[in-house]
């Protein structure tokens, strides 16, 4: 296949890449300044998702079987971007022909008890609420779309982490994936790996899902 990855200069977003080369795919990287990315044999192209012009995101995915966002607002300090990003790429995807879309989605949408959010919880990190907002209205965005375009959010575990790839995981709905001492992790390596899984699989189509050890 032939994947457009947006986000690829950041940590998530350039792993995601090394997943999808692993595995023979063709990857289209594309970033706000495509100078910046650093991996090779990779198509690289710009896109500035802050412009409102339709045809650059025609443009940054034209040739691509499918897109993978990873999308935060974080670096830009722009958590606004997030949702509507998400609104963009579902309205306009599939007038450039592509017609599935994997998100990188946030865990704090993720519910640890019937009804109560992991953002919810008073322990959960002031420097990452703003962010775990965001994906949460992304999500929204997802859910009442009626484009065309399949979608798959994937949300993390509570720690996402630098580690290794031991291809790994265990996938569940919108409940927290914890293991047997109630930890949520996964490394990033193994994230990457669930979601080319599902760029390859399209085993959830238009539902969000959890991943974690």
């Amino acid at each position: 296949m032939k994947l457009a990855i947006i986000g690829a200069t950041g940590w998530i977003g350039s792993t995601l890449v090394a997943e999808a080369q692993s595995r023979g795919h063709d990857v289209i990287a594309i970033a706000r300044d495509s100078s910046n990315i650093a991996a090779t044999g990779v198509e690289k192209r710009s896109l500035d998702l802050t412009a409102g012009d339709s045809a650059s995101i025609a443009a940054a995915v034209a040739g691509a079987d499918l897109v993978i966002a990873s999308i935060g607002g974080r670096a830009a300090g722009n958590h606004e971007i997030v949702a509507a990003s998400a609104q963009r790429l579902l309205n306009e995807l599939p007038a450039a022909g592509v017609n599935r879309l994997l998100w990188v989605g946030g865990a704090g949408s993720l519910e640890v008890a019937p009804g109560v959010t992991l953002l919810s919880l008073p322990e959960f990190p002031q420097a990452y609420k703003d962010e775990a907002t965001a994906q949460g209205e992304a999500l929204a965005v997802f859910r009442n779309s009626h484009s065309a375009v399949n979608w798959t959010f994937i949300s993390p575990a509570a720690e996402i982490f630098p580690g290794e790839r031991s291809g790994n995981y265990r996938t569940g709905g919108d409940s927290l994936v914890s293991d047997a001492e109630g930890n949520s992790r996964i490394s990033v390596q193994d994230y990457a790996v669930a979601m080319i899984d599902e760029a390859e699989n399209n085993a959830h189509p238009k539902q969000r899902i959890g991943v974690a050890y």
